[in-house]
């Protein structure tokens, strides 16, 4: 716990530039977009790689606290103040050391802003190995905060079921790895069928993330998935929202072309 104390300094410690770019997640249903994912970019739009590369124990708190402040200040500015759009954060569980301690900035920036708490969603990949109570802790304590929570990458990393098993977040979003190629791989859409199914009855809303042809967008709408993202729809935008493409429209000219 020193190391977590002694690292809390409003993020002050990571001094490389960065900002966000944002990619839509749509309601394929109403085309309205339900969230903005934000995702960190350089400071003139540069990959991730560019900045998570210099990411290191001593300073992922502060890139942590920073990402949380950088994007909601940007939504706060870009989002429609007439519309409920959702922003989804990132978050490193490793670099949490005490939930209520760690989110004092975050909630400053939401209140300085005016971007409210209860379209925050917080979602963290399975994808590092994790102290499951610490996890824990960290959805329940921001659960009860107002904030959403999520499950990232579901499928390819460590906790997956097993973490289901003693929490329940509000959104589970289907790892890439799962959806590619699924309009012709009769085993993805077997799985995937299946874990929808198991997510329902756990009252957990699936995103289906990561797709990038009409034929996956096409399956996945016959499997009942309204929670979209990936290039099919739209790319990320650097420091904008990207207008996403209709779902219905997508598929709609493809079967249109195949007669």
């Amino acid at each position: 716990m020193a190391q977590g104390c002694s690292g809390c300094r409003d993020g002050a410690d990571f001094v490389l530039p960065f900002s966000m770019a944002f990619q839509p997640i749509v309601d394929i249903t109403s085309s309205r977009v339900f969230a903005h994912e934000a995702l960190v970019r350089g400071p003139q739009g540069e990959g991730a790689g560019s900045v998570l590369s210099k990411v290191e124990l001593a300073n992922r708190y502060a890139f942590d606290q920073q990402c949380r402040v950088k994007a909601i200040e940007l939504a706060a500015v870009l989002f429609p103040a007439d519309q409920d759009t959702c922003l989804s954060i990132n978050f490193m569980p490793n670099a949490v050391y005490e939930p209520r301690a760690c989110i004092r900035l975050t909630l400053a920036t939401a209140v300085k802003t005016g971007f409210p708490l209860k379209n925050i969603i917080f979602e963290f990949t399975e994808n590092e190995q994790l102290d499951t109570a610490h996890v824990l802790n960290i959805l329940s304590t921001y659960k009860d905060m107002g904030f959403k929570t999520a499950l990232d990458d579901f499928g390819a990393g460590h906790a997956g079921l097993g973490l289901l098993t003693h929490f329940q977040p509000d959104i589970v979003k289907l790892d890439m790895n799962m959806i590619r190629g699924i309009d012709t791989d009769g085993v993805r859409r077997t799985i995937v069928k299946h874990t929808l199914h198991m997510l329902q009855d756990l009252g957990i809303q699936p995103i289906c993330e990561g797709v990038e042809t009409v034929g996956e967008l096409s399956v996945l709408q016959e499997l009942g998935v309204r929670l979209i993202q990936g290039y099919a729809l739209a790319k990320p935008s650097f420091e904008s929202l990207a207008q996403p493409l209709s779902a219905a429209a997508l598929i709609g000219e493809t079967a249109k072309s195949t007669f």
